[in-house]
């Protein structure tokens, strides 16, 4: 088959399907993955075709408010549909639909005939169980988070309803609102495969037919890939270090958080990786080393444990390498996994990342390194992990639709 996955937003919501991509070309499917420039290295270093996507709305800088951000989210999402219809120019034969380009490619699977399946990395489907992950993880009882995770659809709808009605104009389809097209796929229980554990999310109760838990993609690892000869020294050196990292957060940070890490690691006389992302933090020093993007399968195993931004993906790239986590959450979805880090024990209680300081720091890293109750937590949900295999249950759904 010939199989496009669509997806947009930061490395995280990006770099698991090159491993899900990987997985179903193994298999004998043709994969081409659409998203924006910056990300096709990792989609052709996992042997995938790469498909433009317009870039996202952070490049284009403008207003701060609140109506000026919901402008401009709009005004990108109506973009990228245009730029999606582009990228299925020539036909394909099963799409892929990320959390943010469903929305959009049901509307050309509705124009093309083409079947599509739902590949989300966070849950958005209202229940009980928990409120919507981007309102953060405070539970406020199972009616309100149900009502409370309507609301959060509801709300997306109004985002995407420009980026809907210029579509379906260009696919020269009749008029449908995105809340009208989206409760039409909900009530044909269309099928949408999540890419997280159940250690960290079990699948709710009151979740309609159609929707699985199956486990994590991983990015893609090529079999030659190492870590940097420098960076293995270190590791060599002493003891296991502390990763301290923001990922594509805090840009024009780094001082301040590079500062906040090096007085926090020696205040707990730990040693320290700092990796720079987007914030660019840096450190000097025998026990400290800086790091730019190397694989987390290889380097995770290696540490004692990681300071991060609570992301889905590195959240579950710590908790697969069995270390355990001091999560700091910035915004999104990042308070709701933080929660669920602390939730079962492999990760501390969050510091919510304007409240962070080198007291606060320092204490949670001694608290994380020292007492085994986290690391304990962490190698638990690793087993829970090494027993899920997500993109073999993604592989099983799309070779029932072909009848394979």
């Amino acid at each position: 088959m010939e199989i496009l996955i669509a997806a947009a937003g930061s490395r995280g919501d990006i770099a698991p399907y090159t491993g899900l991509g990987a997985a179903l070309r193994g298999a004998g499917h043709d994969i081409a993955v659409a998203t924006t420039d910056t990300f096709a290295p990792l989609v052709r270093d996992a042997g995938l075709e790469f498909r433009r996507l317009p870039a996202d709305p952070g490049a284009r800088g403008g207003g701060t408010g609140g109506r000026q951000l919901m402008r401009a989210a709009s005004a990108f999402i109506a973009e990228l549909g245009q730029g999606f219809a582009d990228a299925m120019d020539g036909g394909m034969d099963l799409l892929l639909l990320s959390t943010t380009t469903a929305p959009l490619g049901w509307h050309l699977a509705e124009a093309t005939g083409t079947p599509c399946l739902g590949v989300y990395l966070q849950p958005t489907v209202p229940t009980g169980d928990f409120p919507p992950a981007v309102t953060g993880a405070r539970s406020l009882g199972r009616t309100v988070n149900r009502t409370a995770g309507h609301l959060a659809l509801r709300m997306t709808d109004r985002l995407y309803a420009r980026g809907v009605t210029d579509l379906r104009h260009r696919l020269q389809l009749p008029p449908a609102t995105a809340t009208a097209t989206r409760s039409r796929r909900e009530r044909a229980n269309w099928p949408v495969l999540h890419g997280f554990s159940t250690a960290l999310v079990p699948r709710p109760a009151d979740w309609r037919t159609g929707l699985s838990v199956v486990g994590n993609w991983w990015p893609h690892l090529g079999p030659d890939e190492r870590l940097p000869a420098d960076l293995e020294d270190f590791l060599h050196a002493g003891p296991r270090p502390v990763l301290i990292g923001f990922g594509s957060m805090a840009a024009g940070e780094g001082e301040r958080l590079s500062e906040i890490a090096v007085r926090a690691l020696r205040r707990a006389g730990l040693r320290g990786i700092l990796h720079s992302g987007s914030a660019g933090l840096t450190a000097d020093g025998n026990d400290l080393f800086t790091v730019k993007d190397v694989p987390h399968a290889l380097l995770f195993p290696r540490l004692a444990a990681v300071v991060h931004h609570a992301g889905a993906g590195t959240s579950a790239a710590a908790l697969r390498a069995a270390v355990p986590a001091v999560p700091v959450p910035v915004t999104a979805d990042q308070p709701f996994w933080a929660g669920r880090l602390a939730g079962i024990g492999a990760g501390t209680d969050p510091i919510p990342f304007r409240s962070l300081t080198v007291d606060r720091l320092a204490a949670s890293l001694s608290r994380v390194t020292r007492e085994q109750k986290y690391a304990r937590a962490a190698a638990r949900a690793a087993r829970h992990m090494a027993a899920e295999d997500g993109a073999g249950q993604v592989l099983k759904a799309v070779e029932g639709l072909a009848g394979e």
